[in-house]
């Protein structure tokens, strides 16, 4: 074959594939890379479909400017690690750069699925998003802790408090998990049976005042971590196999707050001002209707981690000295804003948007465009933006989290 036929034979492919994958997305116009004055057309090869959930990516707003990092990772993207009793996956600074504070993990139990009795080194802040789990640890001082949650509901689990998830019936559980670490890695856990194995029998012995010969049966590499059991028996019951409780408690009932409501959406706020136990995580659980946007801000404390719960959405992040980028964002999705970053939330769908907010910090703090503006000289903002007096009146003085309001 001629190096000219070759070509035409792979021109010929390619024309195919394309064709086929417009045949694919028909009824559907193709986005191109362009707008009036800048761009072109991309013949391809090409990924429709993200390209599609990407449109902020492929045409950027013409305000768009510079070299930001990547803001944004799917949990669809990221590696499942299935087990017999469930499965895993996560979102650490190995997969988004970015996050060095925050790492996140998404989890799925069956009914009866254990997540074996662990601890690790960082703390471990929960958001139940599907079914019921029940939760059990010990503090320092011996005090227990057995807990059902169910969807909305959070717990917190400090450094180093040995812990265990387990679905509940009918259908288990899923759940996000976020570390106050980037580096995190689900994979490298203190795990109970991995402890046992790695200790000498006649050690185990002395420990428990038992023969050695009662430990030659410790589960191997693999059959654990995420593994099926038994449904446990009513809570009270398991309760009563403690001593005395945690005081505070490492659940909280999220969807119970009253929150924060707006014509447009609502915020639920939770720190350590509520849930006194979370001293290192704080979070929002903020709801966007259709049209509606959480406001110009920024967050004065600490870098932002977001969990993309339902709907769709885009994003705008300043980085100052003209960097500016736009994100797009659905279900799923995790988003990222580095400290003290100006940005914006925008509900680009027909339903819903909820999503996260998640702080390394003890509580949670805001800075608002809007109310700074309206709150400065009036003259002193005219000086600087030259802004109309429609502008100057419509200046709110209260804060407004999710616009319009």
């Amino acid at each position: 074959m001629t190096l000219a036929s070759r070509r035409t034979m792979l021109a010929t492919s390619v024309g195919g594939l394309l064709a086929t994958a417009a045949g694919a997305q028909a009824g559907q116009a193709v986005p191109e890379p362009q707008r009036p004055g800048h761009g072109g057309t991309d013949p391809g090869p090409r990924n429709l479909m993200r390209e599609r959930q990407n449109p902020d990516l492929l045409v950027p707003p013409a305000t768009d400017h510079g070299t930001l990092p990547n803001l944004r990772f799917s949990f669809a993207d990221a590696h499942v690690r299935l087990e017999t009793g469930g499965w895993t996956r996560q979102v650490t600074a190995r997969e988004l750069g970015v996050s060095k504070n925050i790492a996140g993990v998404n989890m799925r139990l069956n009914a009866g699925g254990v997540r074996e009795l662990h601890w690790h080194k960082a703390a471990e802040w929960a958001f139940m998003l599907y079914g019921s789990a029940r939760i059990t640890a010990i503090d320092p001082q011996g005090r227990s802790f057995v807990d059902d949650v169910g969807v909305g509901d959070l717990w917190y689990f400090p450094a180093g408090i040995p812990h265990s998830i387990q679905g509940l019936g009918p259908d288990g559980a899923e759940f996000l998990l976020v570390f106050d670490d980037g580096e995190f890695d689900e994979d490298n856990t203190f795990l109970i049976s991995d402890w046992f194995r790695h200790t000498p029998p006649e050690v185990l012995a002395k420990n428990f005042g038992v023969p050695a010969s009662s430990f030659g049966r410790t589960p191997e590499p693999g059959e654990l971590y995420i593994f099926p059991a038994p449904l446990p028996g009513p809570l009270d019951q398991d309760r009563a196999q403690g001593a005395e409780p945690v005081p505070h408690g490492f659940s909280h009932r999220m969807m119970a707050q009253t929150p924060l409501r707006t014509k447009s959406g609502t915020v639920r706020i939770t720190d350590s001002s509520v849930f006194p136990v979370s001293t290192t995580i704080a979070a929002a659980l903020v709801e966007v209707e259709p049209g509606g946007m959480r406001e110009l801000h920024w967050h004065p404390n600490t870098d932002e981690w977001q969990y993309y719960i339902q709907g769709q959405a885009r994003m705008g992040v300043f980085g100052a000295s003209g960097q500016a980028r736009t994100f797009d964002y659905r279900a799923g999705d995790v988003g990222y804003v580095p400290f003290a970053m100006g940005h914006y939330v925008e509900n680009t769908g027909d339903t819903t948007l909820r999503f996260l907010e998640m702080f390394k910090s003890s509580y949670y703090a805001d800075v608002s465009l809007d109310q700074w503006m309206a709150l400065t000289p009036p003259e002193l903002v005219r000086a600087h933006l030259k802004l109309d007096q429609q502008v100057m009146d419509a200046l709110r003085k209260r804060k407004e989290p999710v616009v319009p309001a």
